[in-house]
């Protein structure tokens, strides 16, 4: 056996220390043991040549052999560093080793059965207790070789604090620009009676009352919704992947734009498909999902960023209460900013925004042609398109108990009876005299539900089968017909609601943008969406995939067909 060998096989094998030798060493070793292994033989040999010798006679001691001094080179792994010789066995109490061992064992075993037995109690604990959804997303951006950042994870956990937990304490520090406040608690919706007036505990973060179609935005309730409407984890996800994105792109003054948005934050130029100039269109379209999600500047993950939001918006309504600002967005944008501050105001009851809200109203109703419609300037006579959004406003100030003329809505409701292109009004045009299209028509049929046409009205059941006909595809992205058409549907209810909503929530899911700085958004599809671009296409995604509890249906007690 080799020295080298010999060594190795030596090696401490409790803490891994080896001794290693350099070649003029391990030389010098081995002729050590050459001349020892010679001398041996030959004190053999000389006692085989003489074996009349005496037995007690003992041959010559040999000249000892003197070992060379060698310094060996000690190798250590870095968790040891100490060479311990061999220690001799000094005598213990062995006998009793055995029965601690066996003591030791039995505690040991007794401690995991009652750690299991825990567990299993743990899991198995009530199992009608209330579990709820989460719109926390949390993102871990990766960058391979010669490649942007991918999406590496989305975790949205539907399973979250207990029920018990959704009303946290608001923070002392309110966002919001001014300093005093007020937020108040409706009661009982009861007819004249202003729920504004009556003062709220600080604990209610979401303050719809119990009338209202937007109490679903809770934490609690949109768990509830979600499960029974036909949503899903992946709408969720979809949900918080998407407000993640918004708020990536809002400006530091607190506004977005359509055209701009890409030069917002840490963009840098790597979102694409930007849309026209209007940033007040913009930022009313950004916080409407948001607002959709339960989540205000008192309660939610983005209470800075609708803060902020709200915060511009309201410095930049004029004092006759209009928010068109420049731009394309027209009527547009200052019907969407109006649905806006009506919305956060029903949600929070925070006085600071009911005159804010109430102008917009006014304004509205101020410039409402004398034929019942809107257009892009005030007075101008009306299309489907935007007349669509300035009831979706006006329906939202009745919701949070504001004031708005019953003759505005009457009037409103005889320009749809002209822009309709059948006797039932079951298709609309963009205008009188037009050819139905399914964007209009999906807009009038949702006018046409909040003005109070039944579930088994002649014109919503005609044109809720003119809408299952053209179905979503991921062959395009029709975003406008799919919002307001996903709404007409989630009213409706029934098996047509349960078609409609398997292709519009699988579709959505698809198409939305799951990698790079991208992850979130939607590309814009072909549609006359393009003037609004990647910003307002997404917006109007997110809406679409929370409509499972961003309105409440109107005909839940109606039965629709099965």
């Amino acid at each position: 056996m080799s020295v080298r060998l010999w060594l190795r096989l030596a090696d401490c094998w409790q803490c891994g220390t080896s001794l290693e030798l350099t070649e003029a060493q391990e030389r010098e070793v081995e002729q050590l043991l050459a001349r020892r292994e010679a001398q041996r033989t030959a004190a053999m040999r000389e006692l085989a040549s003489t074996p009349n010798r005496a037995p007690t006679q003992a041959p010559a001691p040999a000249a000892p052999v003197v070992a060379p001094q060698l310094a060996l080179d000690v190798v250590a792994p870095p968790r040891r560093t100490i060479i311990a010789p061999p220690v001799a066995p000094q005598p213990s109490h062995r006998a009793a080793r055995p029965w601690s061992s066996l003591l030791a064992w039995i505690a040991s075993l007794l401690f995991h059965m009652l750690l299991v037995i825990l567990l299993g109690l743990w899991m198995l604990r009530a199992p009608a207790e209330e579990r709820l959804i989460s719109l926390t997303s949390g993102f871990g951006l990766v960058a391979a070789a010669g490649e942007d950042e991918a999406l590496q994870e989305v975790s949205i956990p539907l399973e979250t604090p207990d029920p018990g937990d959704v009303n946290e304490t608001p923070v002392d520090d309110d966002p919001f620009r001014q300093a005093d406040s007020s937020i108040e608690q409706p009661s009982e919706h009861t007819e004249g009676t202003d729920p504004a007036q009556v003062e709220a505990p600080p604990e209610f973060l979401i303050q719809s009352g119990p009338g209202s179609i937007l109490r679903g935005r809770g934490a609690r309730e949109r768990a509830e919704l979600v499960k029974s409407d036909g949503g899903n984890r992946y709408t969720e996800e979809a949900v918080a992947r998407g407000l993640r994105w918004l708020a990536m792109h809002q400006h530091a003054d607190g506004h977005w734009g359509l055209d701009d948005f890409h030069r917002a934050g840490n963009c840098r130029g790597r979102c694409h498909n930007a849309g026209e100039h209007s940033d007040t269109a913009a930022t009313a379209l950004a916080l409407l999902p948001f607002l959709g999600a339960g989540q205000t500047y008192r309660a939610g993950d983005y209470q800075e960023v609708v803060a902020a939001g709200l915060d511009w918006l309201c410095d930049a309504q004029a004092n006759d209460g209009d928010l068109r600002g420049p731009g394309i967005g027209r009527m547009y944008g200052h019907a969407l900013g109006t649905i806006v501050l009506c919305e956060a105001y029903e949600l929070t009851r925070d006085n600071r925004l009911r005159e804010p809200a109430q102008r917009g109203v006014d304004f509205i109703v101020a410039a409402q042609h004398r034929r019942g419609g809107w257009r892009y300037r005030p007075g101008e006579e009306g299309d489907t398109s935007v007349i669509g959004w300035q009831i979706m406003a006006l329906r939202s100030a009745e919701m949070a108990y504001l004031s708005v003329p019953p003759e505005t809505l009457t009037r409103s409701e005889r320009y749809l009876e002209r822009a309709q292109c059948d006797s039932e009004g079951g298709l609309y045009g963009y205008q009188p005299g037009f050819e139905p299209t399914p964007a209009m028509t999906a807009e009038g049929l949702l006018c046409r539900q909040y003005a109070g046409w039944s579930n088994k009205h002649p014109g919503i059941r005609k044109g809720v089968g003119a809408l299952l006909e053209r179905l979503p595809s991921s062959s395009s992205l029709e975003i406008y017909y799919w919002y307001y058409a996903t709404q007409v549907m989630h009213h409706h209810g029934g098996r047509a609601w349960q078609t409609w909503n398997a292709a519009m929530r699988d579709t959505l899911v698809e198409l939305q943008e799951t990698r790079g700085h991208l992850a979130g958004s939607w590309a814009p599809g072909h549609d006359h969406m393009a003037a609004g671009g990647r910003l307002a296409t997404t917006a109007l995604a997110i809406c679409t995939l929370e409509v499972y509890y961003r309105h409440l249906p109107l005909y839940r007690e109606q039965a629709a067909e099965r």
